[in-house]
Protein backbone atom coordinates (compact mmCIF):
# COMPACT_ATOMS: atom_id res chain seq x y z
CA UNK A 1 0.00 0.00 0.00
CA UNK A 2 1.57 3.63 -0.68
CA UNK A 3 0.41 6.75 0.64
CA UNK A 4 1.37 10.35 0.54
CA UNK A 5 0.42 13.83 1.70
CA UNK A 6 -0.94 16.13 -1.00
CA UNK A 7 -0.53 19.69 -0.34
CA UNK A 8 -3.12 21.04 -2.41
CA UNK A 9 -3.67 24.86 -3.89
CA UNK A 10 -7.47 25.17 -5.43
CA UNK A 11 -8.51 27.53 -7.77
CA UNK A 12 -10.02 30.26 -5.29
CA UNK A 13 -6.03 30.08 -3.66
CA UNK A 14 -7.17 28.29 -1.00
CA UNK A 15 -4.42 25.41 0.17
CA UNK A 16 -4.93 22.16 2.25
CA UNK A 17 -3.08 18.75 2.84
CA UNK A 18 -4.75 15.83 1.58
CA UNK A 19 -3.69 12.31 2.81
CA UNK A 20 -4.15 9.99 -0.40
CA UNK A 21 -3.62 6.31 -0.15
CA UNK A 22 -4.16 3.39 -2.86
CA UNK A 23 -3.94 -0.16 -1.60
CA UNK A 24 -2.88 -1.80 -4.93
CA UNK A 25 -0.24 0.94 -5.48
CA UNK A 26 3.25 -0.40 -4.05
CA UNK A 27 5.26 2.76 -4.47
CA UNK A 28 4.95 6.40 -3.90
CA UNK A 29 6.48 7.53 -7.74
CA UNK A 30 3.87 5.32 -8.89
CA UNK A 31 1.10 6.81 -6.92
CA UNK A 32 2.17 10.58 -7.65
CA UNK A 33 1.63 9.27 -11.28
CA UNK A 34 -1.97 7.91 -10.74
CA UNK A 35 -2.80 10.95 -8.97
CA UNK A 36 -1.40 13.43 -11.65
CA UNK A 37 -3.51 11.05 -14.59
CA UNK A 38 -6.60 10.86 -12.49
CA UNK A 39 -6.77 14.72 -12.05
CA UNK A 40 -5.56 15.24 -15.64
CA UNK A 41 -9.02 14.10 -16.63
CA UNK A 42 -12.05 15.81 -17.02
CA UNK A 43 -14.22 13.49 -14.56
CA UNK A 44 -11.34 13.12 -12.45
CA UNK A 45 -11.51 12.79 -9.04
CA UNK A 46 -9.77 11.37 -5.91
CA UNK A 47 -10.83 10.33 -2.31
CA UNK A 48 -8.51 11.09 0.11
CA UNK A 49 -8.32 12.45 4.32
CA UNK A 50 -8.10 15.86 5.65
CA UNK A 51 -7.50 14.76 9.22
CA UNK A 52 -10.75 12.45 10.15
CA UNK A 53 -12.80 14.04 7.09
CA UNK A 54 -13.13 12.19 3.49
CA UNK A 55 -12.39 14.78 1.10
CA UNK A 56 -12.95 14.21 -2.85
CA UNK A 57 -11.28 16.42 -5.02
CA UNK A 58 -12.04 16.98 -8.23
CA UNK A 59 -9.58 18.01 -10.69
CA UNK A 60 -11.49 20.71 -12.21
CA UNK A 61 -10.75 22.99 -9.22
CA UNK A 62 -7.44 22.25 -8.50
CA UNK A 63 -4.68 24.91 -9.61
CA UNK A 64 -1.75 22.64 -8.18
CA UNK A 65 -0.27 19.92 -6.29
CA UNK A 66 2.66 19.49 -4.36
CA UNK A 67 3.99 16.32 -2.47
CA UNK A 68 5.19 16.31 1.09
CA UNK A 69 8.82 16.49 1.24
CA UNK A 70 10.11 14.57 4.13
CA UNK A 71 11.48 17.60 6.04
CA UNK A 72 11.35 20.91 6.81
CA UNK A 73 11.08 23.18 3.61
CA UNK A 74 13.15 26.15 3.73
Amino acid sequence: MASTVLRVRLIGGDRMDITYERPDVSGEDELIEHVIATLSEDAGALHGKHGDRLVVLYGRGVAAIEVAPRGAVL
